[in-house]
């Protein structure tokens, strides 16, 4: 198969514009000329797949206006059938005595095979046919079409002054305006022309009533008269031979019907005369012909049916399909080797700019390399999306406000295997990882070296080996955390979101937890926002709490305290240490579980009076504090707290409320581990023990 023939012939039908005046010179020809039984065959092979082409071109349209020369379509198919018709009926009166095969191997098929040879059931077959397509399937289009044509010129009017408008409020430019009228206009046009298309599908479905009587009538009467034939034996020959050729017919006039009836609600113009658009469209779209090759040749390897004409033309459509399918992915491929040639040559757009540029920054954002994507696609078995929906799920739970979407997308810019974690726009947290091998993460304590690549672990920083997965069960048996890349991700992901949830959490959230509340305690939440205080303070307090790791899920105990000491002070410092003596209970069960007996850092009663003061003097910012004797408080804390965490225990700092906040603050970066609480933030079931005082030799 020349596939360089076929691509040129179809180039010639786009550029020279000869699609229509063919299809009429070869429809004149078939009108006039007598045709041989091969040609005949091919011609009524090619009428049943230039039917199947055109319903599913029908089908694959995405906009109604795509396929705007359809009515014209319609035209062109019903002459081209009726044509073939005529052609079909000179053969079958004239040799159709000389047997079945006499008017081709197309109509003996559908007279014999389809039929089993039974005149009697062809009729039924027939008719059934027809039934379905007049009275079902053409009737319905017309009808459809002749409302859509109503309601299309009912609602010009209103179409023309909203484009008038949008031109006066400068939201169109001149040419945009006149190509939406251009548009409105087409789309009148075209269902006015369906109305009238659609007539001639009806009409066709008559025709084809009318031409089978004819030719058995006319077949009859020359089998016996001219050719001295029985009337069994013209009955035979010349009735099975017109209900095969009704039957060639019928069958496309039926796919044509169902076209018009889907593509009655489908509007579009694409501003190209008939000939492009028949061209252009009808043959734009590989997957029609694919399929239709499909078709065709599954007809063609059925027994009975003429082989060498199906197969060949599904051949020729396959070839069609693949050297379209090419261009367009030459065409792709030429766009995306050359974007910045086509950017420098094109004329730049002047378009007014308005709050749609304005891109808004993701909450929280996922930068992946182009080696870690099969991590996030479903479609090659990455779960990293659904470990990321449980860390959401479970932060949501534990902190007791909905964490935001995660927005994953590729980035070029970062290596291949580096993945970014973005909140409000901003990176707080990138690293890599090789997403073929497992981390194996040294807990503290091991009891062997493992053969890989060193590293660290990003969440916490603790040391990590990148190990072959073969080695995974050698490395657990060593005491090492062995993890897969998607849940190293996941986890630092989760530990980012952690640290800074008191970022995520916003007016917006607070309304949605305010509002929950309500649903249970209305009064409670009226008298607060915003009779006792603004919202903008109970965020702040929130907001604080979440900083601090407070869990606020308890929001009827964090609502019942700012009511009450909101009418004392606005302070959000003061309000979140009320708030956090009312949780007192909640936070030592964070930290020590069920545990009656509380292990604590204190501070050296002097040391403390000298931070009071200090504090009064200066102010919470704690400039008052000497360096000196801040950088010996800070090592002190950390010996005792490594000394504490040795001994398996969390690391609590108990000092007075006046001083909690500012020391939180001191120690919340340097001493990360460290819980600071106050003496009224322990319950009054709990038993401290003190295990080292801070400040006797400072």
């Amino acid at each position: 198969m020349d596939f360089t023939k076929l691509k040129a012939a179809l180039a010639v039908l786009g550029k020279a514009e000869l699609g229509a005046p063919l299809v009429i010179v070869m429809v004149l020809a078939m009108l006039i000329l007598p045709l041989p039984a091969f040609i005949l065959d091919l011609l009524f092979t090619f009428n049943i797949a230039f039917s199947l082409i055109i319903l599913l071109v029908v089908v694959y349209t995405v906009r109604p206006l795509e396929f705007a020369s359809f009515p014209t379509v319609i035209l062109l198919a019903t002459i081209l059938r009726l044509a073939l018709n005529v052609a079909s009926t000179r053969i079958v009166l004239i040799e159709g005595h000389k047997g079945g095969d006499a008017a081709g191997k197309v109509i003996e098929a559908f007279g014999a095979f389809v039929i089993g040879g039974n005149f009697a059931v062809g009729l039924v077959v027939f008719a059934i046919l027809i039934i379905i397509n007049f009275m079902v399937v053409t009737k319905g289009a017309g009808r459809i079409a002749e409302v859509g044509a109503r309601f299309t010129l009912d609602a010009m009017p209103g179409k023309q002054m909203a484009i008038d408008a949008d031109l006066n409020a400068g939201l169109l430019t001149q040419d945009e305006a006149r190509a939406r009228r251009a548009e409105v206009a087409t789309e009148a046009d075209f269902y006015g022309s369906m109305d009238g298309a659609s007539k001639f599908v009806r009409g066709d479905a008559i025709a084809g009533i009318i031409i089978l009587f004819v030719n058995m009538i006319g077949g009859l009467a020359i089998g016996v008269l001219q050719h001295g034939l029985s009337f069994a034996e013209a009955g035979e020959i010349y009735v099975l031979l017109s209900i095969g050729d009704g039957l060639v017919a019928q069958i496309p006039s039926l796919l044509l019907s169902v076209a018009s009836a889907l593509v009655v609600t489908k509007v579009g113009s694409t501003g190209e005369n008939i000939g492009q658009q028949v061209t252009a469209q009808l043959f734009a779209n590989p997957k029609a012909l694919t399929v239709t090759a499909a078709v065709v040749g599954a007809l063609g390897i059925i027994p009975g049916m003429p082989n060498m004409v199906f197969i060949l033309l599904a051949l020729i459509l396959a070839g069609a399909a693949y050297l379209i399918e090419k261009q367009h992915k030459e065409a792709e491929l030429i766009a995306v080797d050359y974007p910045q040639e086509l950017a420098h040559n094109a004329v730049p757009e002047i378009k007014e700019l308005g709050w749609d540029d304005v891109m808004p920054v993701d909450v929280i954002g996922l930068e992946v390399g182009y080696r870690l994507i099969p991590l996030v696609d479903k479609n090659q078995g990455g779960q990293l999306m659904i470990r990321i929906k449980g860390v959401r799920k479970k932060l949501s739970q534990e902190l007791g406000f909905l964490i935001p979407s995660v927005h994953i997308r590729d980035n070029l810019d970062l290596s291949p295997t580096g993945y970014r974690i973005s909140l409000m726009g901003v990176t707080v947290g990138e690293a890599e990882i090789m997403p073929d091998m497992e981390m194996a993460i040294n807990p503290g304590r091991v009891f062997g070296t493992l053969k890989g690549t060193a590293c660290q672990d990003p969440a916490f920083g603790l040391e990590a080996v990148w190990i072959e997965s073969s080695q995974k069960d050698h490395a657990q048996t060593l005491g090492y955390t062995v993890v897969d890349p998607g849940t190293v991700v996941a986890t630092h992901l989760s530990h980012l979101l952690q640290s800074h949830a008191h970022e995520l959490f916003g007016y917006e959230e607070a309304h949605k937890i305010l509002d929950n509340l309500a649903k249970s305690a209305p009064k409670l939440v009226e008298d607060l926002v915003p009779k006792t205080l603004p919202l903008g303070v109970v965020v702040k307090v929130l907001q604080n709490l979440l900083q601090e790791r407070v869990p606020i899920r308890d929001m009827r105990s964090i609502v019942e305290t700012l009511a009450e000491y909101g009418l004392r002070s606005q302070d959000p410092d003061i309000l979140t240490s009320a708030v956090r003596s009312a949780l007192g209970r909640l936070i030592i069960h964070e930290i020590s579980g069920m545990q009656e007996e509380l292990p604590v850092i204190t501070l050296d009663h002097e040391l403390e009076q000298l931070l009071h003061k200090s504090l009064q003097t200066a102010g919470e910012n704690g400039v008052g504090i000497e360096p000196g004797l801040a950088e010996q408080m800070h090592t002190s804390l950390q010996e005792s707290m490594q000394k504490m965490e040795m001994e398996g225990q969390t690391a609590v700092l108990l000092v007075s409320s006046y001083i909690r906040p500012w020391l939180s603050r001191f120690v919340r970066h340097s001493i990360p581990g460290l819980h600071v609480l106050a003496y009224n933030e322990i319950p009054a079931d709990r038993q401290i023990r003190v295990v080292s005082t801070v400040g006797r030799r400072i």
